[in-house]
């Protein structure tokens, strides 16, 4: 099976993001906040280092789109770091997912993409997985899945200010812009909230940042290739790791119920990938 640019791309972006997520995981007792403003001051680094490389001027042309996807990006990270910090690996991952439900939605009037009826059943199906899965999960408060879910829409609006910027900006340039507006917002309140990492945790903060830039950098790149409702829904597959990894490293299992809630959720996905693949090679 030959997979277009956009699905490779979106494949590798959620091999890099599981690493992330079991990384973040590792640091409970390291802020969320705290936790961003390494990954940012790497990413940093990173993206101004090689943009000066090949000479692609590292502020951009659209500003203010820039700008937008780089603070509603910070909002959905921050949050999303601290739900992986107090509810179980896969839960977090799979609440996070209602993200390409958020793009879609949201992609209808921002970057005037058109969604089939089908597709809602699709999406609607892979929502009630993500309600299923904290229904049935008393690890799972109400105020944690709303935190998820906030942290969903935000992601939602940073992939459609990435699909706005599609034939204007370098997509190292849409990388750097995150860690321009969230390093001063993050640093602030760790200035005044500071915990002192130790030992391990340092490698581990190393280790954050430089997998969640390869992790943007081929999701930006998936996201410049196709159609949002197309790639947005492959970041599904990491349920899987986040249900492998979360056993392996926190022996962490759940009940019937829950396994068929996330079930739910791939299955909406899978049909959904499945129908846009059958409208477009007809």
């Amino acid at each position: 099976m030959i997979f277009s640019p956009g699905v490779r791309f979106m494949l590798i972006s959620s091999l890099f993001f599981a690493g992330m997520n079991l990384l973040v995981k590792m640091l409970p007792g390291i802020p969320a906040v705290e936790i961003v403003f390494f990954r940012s001051l790497i990413s940093f680094v990173l993206s101004y280092a090689i943009l000066k490389k090949i000479n692609v001027p590292v502020f951009g042309k659209n500003h203010k789109v820039l700008l937008l996807r780089g603070s509603t990006g910070a909002v959905a990270l921050i949050m999303y770091f601290f739900t992986l910090q107090v509810i179980p690996l896969a839960s977090a991952v799979t609440i996070q997912f209602l993200s390409p439900i958020f793009t879609t939605i949201l992609g209808i009037f921002l970057v005037k993409e058109k969604v089939k009826p089908w597709q809602w059943l699709f999406f609607a199906m892979a929502f009630a997985g993500v309600i299923v899965v904290q229904g049935f999960d008393p690890r799972i408060s109400l105020a944690y899945l709303a935190i998820g879910i906030v942290s969903s829409l935000f992601s939602g609006l940073a992939y459609n200010f990435i699909r706005k910027l599609n034939t204007t900006e370098h997509p190292l340039v849409i990388v750097f812009y995150f860690p321009l507006v969230t390093l001063p917002i993050t640093g602030l309140y760790s200035a005044f909230n500071w915990v002192q990492p130790s030992g391990v945790e340092w490698l581990i903060l190393l280790l954050i940042g430089i997998m969640t830039q390869f992790a943007q950098y081929f999701m930006t790149r998936a996201y410049q290739s196709e159609e949002l409702s197309k790639v947005s829904s492959l970041k599904y597959v990491g349920i899987i790791y986040a249900l492998g990894l979360g056993y392996v490293f926190f022996d962490e299992t759940f009940n019937l119920m829950s396994y068929l809630g996330m079930a739910l959720v791939l299955v909406g996905v899978a049909l959904n990938v499945w129908y846009k693949s059958k409208k477009a090679n007809t």
